[in-house]
């Protein structure tokens, strides 16, 4: 007879399987009833609250691949805090606990040191269309890079623009001269951590809970986020201004451990595969209704927040600092870490040329120009 173990007591001890059940299972196979299969879940862990852009992406991801699986696949999301930090949350799905992840290349940097490219200020357009098309179809993303990952565990699955890494600050910042003495709170990502230095700040790797507390105690003296995660984690509330210099895009991957991806029947693998793509467009609509709708719930909140656009000259005197993190990349990354910049500056440039180098101004719906101060409302 079948026996099954059971937990109970100090010892294991064994008991039969029911008679019950196991004549149900005799007399469905026997009739040709096929019994239902139990759905196989898939665990998704996001490093953002419910509510934010990586939730609105899982949920949907869920919704197709259940839908798409008759139910045979079901997906279970985990928002931030769940599961752990952002740096145990990676570990988990190189371990196979979590079979899928949003990974912030901030974050992947002490990993992969490749994608830390995406640290560099002034590499992506100011045209959030290029962006999209880039962070979906470039080779240089899906070779070298995705190669990287792979070889740490990491099954590269697409990357997402979440909108512009806007500063909200104590104090008004233009120049890399106002920057100095300044706290300014960053991931823990050496090129970050470089890229603020170039900028003339003090760069101060915090966790992403410990935030609010530390703008607060003024332990800090701004932080650099998208519009949402500013809004919703209640940013702006302990700050004064929103700058938005145009140095980043906030970008993340959707990764998958490798050996699980790898290991996943073709019928799977082309579903994950399938849905995959055809969020590109769902996300990069959301991201920017998400920030657009966010950025109002600030300025009603807060009508007396300064808000100020840099213009192209002043913008111009951060970008010509952050050349320098070009070639710290270049030097602390080594291997083929200047084909990957260069490929991807020439991947942009392409893009640039067929869509245009300039988007729409966040602050701009509101009678504000470039360079203005607005109290919003």
């Amino acid at each position: 007879m079948t026996t099954t173990a059971t937990r109970e007591g100090p010892a294991m001890t064994t008991v039969f399987r029911p008679p019950r059940l196991a004549a149900l299972a005799a007399g469905a196979l026997a009739l040709g009833i096929a019994l239902p299969a139990a759905a196989e879940d898939w665990r998704f862990a996001l490093e953002e609250i419910e509510g934010s852009v990586q939730d609105a992406y899982a949920q949907e991801f869920k919704r197709l691949i259940e839908e798409r699986s008759d139910g045979e696949v079901t997906v279970t999301v985990y928002p931030y805090g769940a599961l752990g930090t952002s740096d145990e949350l990676t570990e988990q799905a190189i371990d196979g606990i979590v079979q899928l992840t949003h990974a912030s290349p901030g974050h992947l940097g002490t990993l992969v040191p490749e994608i830390q490219v995406f640290s560099i200020p002034y590499l992506l357009s100011q045209n959030n269309e290029v962006n999209q098309r880039l962070l979906t179809e470039s080779p240089i993303i899906y070779g070298p890079i995705a190669d990287a990952l792979r070889e740490s565990g990491l099954e590269l699955l697409t990357m997402y623009p979440e909108g512009d890494m806007v500063w909200t600050t104590n104090r008004e910042i233009r120049s890399p001269e106002d920057f100095a003495n300044f706290r300014m709170r960053t991931m823990v990502s050496p090129m970050l951590v470089a890229a603020y230095e170039s900028f003339g700040a003090s760069p101060t790797p915090l966790p992403y809970a410990e935030v609010y507390g530390a703008l607060q105690l003024n332990m800090i003296d701004g932080q650099v986020n998208p519009i949402f995660a500013i809004e919703e984690m209640g940013f702006y509330e302990v700050t004064d201004y929103m700058i938005w210099a145009g140095q980043q895009q906030f970008v993340t991957t959707v990764v998958a451990g490798a050996d699980w991806y790898e290991g996943l029947p073709e019928d799977r693998r082309e579903l994950l595969d399938g849905v995959v793509a055809d969020m590109a467009d769902y996300i990069f609509e959301t991201q920017e209704q998400y920030n657009q709708e966010r950025l109002e719930i600030i300025r009603e909140a807060k009508p007396d927040m300064v808000m100020i656009e840099l213009t192209p000259e002043e913008r111009a005197a951060f970008e010509e600092r952050a050349q320098a993190v070009r070639e710290q990349y270049v030097e602390m990354v080594g291997g083929d870490a200047q084909e990957i910049l260069d490929g991807l500056t020439a991947e942009i440039e392409a893009l640039e040329t067929d869509l245009g180098s300039e988007g729409e101004s966040m602050t701009g719906g509101e009678g504000e120009s470039a360079g203005e101060e607005s109290g919003g409302g």
